[in-house]
């Protein structure tokens, strides 16, 4: 068994990782790609970034997330030499998590773990924004930004943002106006695909998945979010609950 392993910016929780795997084969670094390039079993990424950059390099091997936040019921740091042993005894199962595709106009642009976000390039400036669900027309609204999240990323910006709390299975996303300019806006559990478009020609406005700059989104584009393929989670009897604080 051949274990790649993604550091992050903690560097005694990546020793600790190493020392685990003693005499396995193994692979680390920094750069995602030369993990992937030595044809892992499975990877272990360190933290949420490291997760999303797995994402982004195409991934298709089960990943171990340590302290890489409940929303992948990942392993706590101090559990990870018992996560360790267990992935190398073979005492580990998988569940999938859905990836979020982004399309604009028809292209798609990004594959999203978490969320995806319109929001506009400026702080603290506002936009106003629509939401179609299957081709219906859900809501208009003015607000900082409107965010759509998976399961996973329900977990994160999404409830800071005020919305709930997804089921991982329930195959369905949230849609969460961040700080809208009303006193009453709503939020949405709704079935894809979600269609999202910014209406007015005033603000710059971006797209962001998983946190990270995709492309400017122009007035009346579609932004399509859908749910296509799957990220695979190593499961394992210490990792966190998904219901966890």
């Amino acid at each position: 068994m051949r274990i790649g392993v993604v550091p992050g910016e903690d560097s005694s929780t990546v020793r600790r990782i190493e020392d685990a795997l003693s005499d396995a084969t193994r692979s680390v670094d920094q750069d995602v790609q030369a993990v992937l390039d030595a044809d892992p079993t499975a990877v272990v990424a360190v933290g949420e970034s490291a997760v999303i950059d797995l994402v982004g390099a195409g991934v298709s091997v089960p990943v171990l997330p340590v302290d890489a936040g409940a929303g992948l019921e990942s392993v706590p740091g101090e559990n990870v030499e018992s996560a360790i042993e267990d992935m190398l005894s073979g005492d580990w199962t998988t569940a999938a998590r859905p990836l979020l595709s982004a399309s604009v106009e028809g292209e798609h642009v990004a594959d999203a773990l978490f969320d995806a976000t319109l929001v506009t390039r400026e702080p603290a400036r506002i936009s106003e924004y629509a939401v179609r669900a299957n081709g219906d027309s859900v809501a208009q609204f003015r607000a900082d930004a409107v965010v759509t999240a998976t399961p996973a990323g329900s977990r994160g910006y999404a409830r800071d943002a005020g919305g709930p709390v997804v089921q991982p299975g329930s195959g369905v996303l949230s849609v969460v106006p961040v700080a809208p300019f009303a006193i009453h806006v709503d939020d949405w559990v709704l079935s894809g695909p979600v269609t999202l478009s910014v209406e007015r020609d005033e603000d710059a406005v971006e797209l962001l998945a998983d946190d990270r700059d995709i492309c400017p989104i122009e007035p009346h584009e579609a932004v399509e979010l859908a749910v296509d393929g799957s990220f695979e989670v190593v499961s394992l009897d210490s990792s966190r609950s998904f219901f966890d604080e």
